[in-house]
């Protein structure tokens, strides 16, 4: 896994890893795991909070070392304001090492961009566009999410964010079918994008490693969750042997207490 980090950080642009405790559920062990490898192959680290008003992942993201922080759902300026408040709170002006994005996952979330856009050039450092659960929004299957309407949402947020110098971020579903897209919305606007676990520098989608690159990810995502499975087996199995010695034991038992009580 570090081996393909550093590949990727050397040849493809890969600036970040990621992970949620949000859908994705990472457990303290995992992040720490994922941090290490971060820390060995010299990449930063993006966290997905559990919610727009989620204090206590905040604070935790200060203990871990966090370069980026993402609420999901937030889908009016109310809830960006609950974010920005949030974060405030949590991290002071002298904290300038973290950025704060929020999620664009949802059709309401863009029906409501221009009231939201002031207060996110106030308050926070971009945007990430959740391409996948946007699609599903509006109604359409998970593999339209390469269809020219989908990308046109996301031209449209491109735009807004060059406009308000606001950081824009693209995921969901990132695969070689979705360079075509990625590389209409970087002539606009593209500061990184993501796979579930790998964030990649927009302007590498530019280049024709960027197929190689996506490939370098896959086979470390799979690694991944490979390690995390073996991982929770070696705990699951740790305790076997002397799950086997004491339900023997209480089957040796049992027998004497019926004979005793008889």
């Amino acid at each position: 896994m570090l081996d393909l980090l550093k590949k990727g950080r050397d040849h493809y642009g890969v600036v970040a890893v990621k992970a949620e405790f949000e859908a994705e559920g990472t457990r303290p062990d995992e992040f720490h795991r994922l941090l290490e490898l971060a820390q060995r192959a010299d990449l930063k680290v993006a966290l997905k909070i559990g919610g727009c008003e989620a204090v206590s992942d905040l604070l935790a993201s200060k203990v871990y070392g966090v370069d980026y922080i993402i609420a999901p759902m937030v889908e009016t300026r109310y809830a960006l304001s609950k974010f920005v408040d949030a974060k405030n709170k949590t991290h002071g002006p002298d904290e300038a090492r973290t950025e704060f994005l929020f999620n664009l996952e949802t059709e309401t979330t863009l029906q409501n961009l221009d009231d939201m856009l002031p207060l996110a050039k106030e308050g926070v450092d971009g945007v990430v566009f959740g391409r996948v659960d946007f699609t599903l929004s509006r109604g359409m299957p998970r593999g339209a999410i390469n269809e020219q309407s989908i990308t046109d949402a996301v031209l449209k947020v491109a735009q807004a964010c060059r406009a308000a110098d606001l950081e824009l971020v693209v995921g969901g579903s990132v695969s070689p079918d979705a360079v075509e897209a990625l590389r209409e919305i970087q002539a606009v606007r593209l500061d990184r994008f993501e796979t579930r676990k790998v964030i990649f520098d927009g302007a590498a989608v530019t280049t024709n490693a960027i197929f190689d690159g996506i490939a370098n990810a896959v086979d470390f995502e799979l690694l991944w969750l490979k390690n995390k499975r073996e991982y929770y087996q070696r705990i699951a199995d740790e305790d076997l042997a002397r799950i086997e010695m004491m339900e023997a034991r209480a089957r040796k038992v049992a027998p004497q207490q019926i004979a005793a009580v008889g």
